[in-house]
C-alpha cells in the first residue's frame, strides 16, 4: 500500500495534539492507563471470536519486549514530557532525531546499510527541521524534567525501531496489539498508582483526545508502523519521523491555535523533500 507511509505520518502526528488536549483533565500516566485499558477491552472480543493464530514463544517474548520499550517507555515519557510543558511540536522535534540515530546504528544492529543518497536525504530533512526550530517552533518546557523525558522517549523509539526490524515477524494485528497493550497496561498501572492521584475529570475534550489516542494512534498508526518496519529498512521507515515535527506544529496551529511562523512553512517543504530523497535512496 503506497499510501501507508504518508497515512502513518499524518495520523501519528495528531497524537501529540490529542495528548495535549487530554492532559488538563487527567494526569499523564493515568491517561496512558485509560488509553491502554480501552484498547485491551476493544481487542478482547474480536480475538476471542476470531481466534487468530498466536506467535511462538520467541515471538511472544519479542512482543512483550516491544510492549515495554514502546508502549510503556516511549509513550509514558511522551506524556510526561508534555505534562512538563513541552509543546507538541517541540516534543516531536526531539523525537525527529530518531532517523539519524537509526541510520547510524542500523548497520551494526540490523545489518541494513544506509546508502549515500539516503544519507543526503536525511541531512536535508534535518536542515528543514532546524528551520522549524529557528522559526520559533522550538522546544519549550517549564523545567528540565520535560527535556529529560523527551530524550528518553527518543531513545525508546530508536530502540524499538531497531528491535522490530531485527527480530519482528509477521503476526496477526489483533494478537500483536493485544499483547503489546496488555504489557503496556501491566507496566504502567502500578507506576501510575504509586506516583499519581489517578484523578480523571471527564469532559468532551478528554473523550475526544482519548478516542483519538485509542482508535487512531494505538490501533491504526501502531499497526502501520510495525508492518512497515518489518517490510523495509529501519532507516527508510524512520525517515518518516522527520515529517512529524512540522505536521505536529501545523496540527497544533489548526486545533490549538498555536502560531506557526512563515519560516516553518519553508522548513516543512525542505523536510518533505529530504524524506522523499531518503526513502528513494534507501529503496535503491
Amino acid at each position: 500500500m503506497k499510501a501507508a507511509p504518508w497515512l502513518f505520518v499524518l495520523l501519528w502526528s495528531g497524537g501529540f495534539t490529542a495528548v495535549a488536549i487530554a492532559l488538563p483533565y487527567t494526569e499523564p500516566l493515568t491517561l496512558q492507563v485509560l488509553r491502554y485499558a480501552a484498547v485491551v477491552l476493544l481487542l478482547l472480543p474480536p480475538v476471542l471470536l476470531l481466534r487468530p493464530a498466536w506467535p511462538d514463544a520467541r515471538g511472544l517474548r519479542h512482543l512483550a519486549r516491544m510492549g515495554l520499550v514502546i508502549q510503556f517507555s516511549y509513550f509514558a515519557c511522551t506524556n510526561l514530557a508534555l505534562s512538563w510543558g513541552i509543546s507538541p511540536g517541540g516534543l516531536a522535534l526531539i523525537v525527529a532525531l530518531q532517523p539519524i540515530l537509526v541510520a547510524l546504528l542500523s548497520a551494526r544492529v540490523t545489518g541494513d546499510v544506509v546508502p549515500r543518497a539516503a544519507w543526503a536525504g536525511l541531512l536535508i530533512a534535518f536542515c528543514g527541521v532546524a528551520l522549524v526550530v529557528v522559526s520559533g517552533s522550538a522546544v519549550a518546557a517549564r523545567d528540565w524534567p520535560g527535556l529529560v523525558f523527551a530524550v528518553i522517549s527518543l531513545g525508546a523509539m530508536t530502540t524499538g525501531a531497531l528491535l522490530e526490524r531485527r527480530d519482528g515477524a509477521p503476526c496477526h494485528p489483533l494478537v500483536s496489539n493485544l499483547v503489546l497493550y496488555t504489557v503496556g497496561l501491566a507496566a504502567t498501572l502500578p507506576v501510575a498508582w504509586a506516583l499519581e492521584e489517578m484523578r480523571v475529570v471527564w469532559s468532551a475534550n478528554l473523550a475526544w483526545g482519548l478516542g483519538y489516542l485509542v482508535l487512531v494512534n494505538s490501533l491504526i498508526s501502531m499497526t502501520l508502523l510495525l508492518a512497515m518496519l518489518r517490510a523495509g529498512e529501519a532507516a527508510r521507515v524512520s525517515a518518516l519521523f522527520f515529517l512529524v515535527p512540522p505536521l505536529a506544529a501545523l496540527l497544533g496551529w489548526v486545533v490549538l491555535g498555536r502560531e506557526v511562523a512563515p519560516l516553518a512553512w519553508l522548513g516543512t517543504a525542505i523536510v518533505a523533500l529530504g524524506v522523499i530523497l531518503a526513502r528513494r535512496g534507501a529503496a535503491r
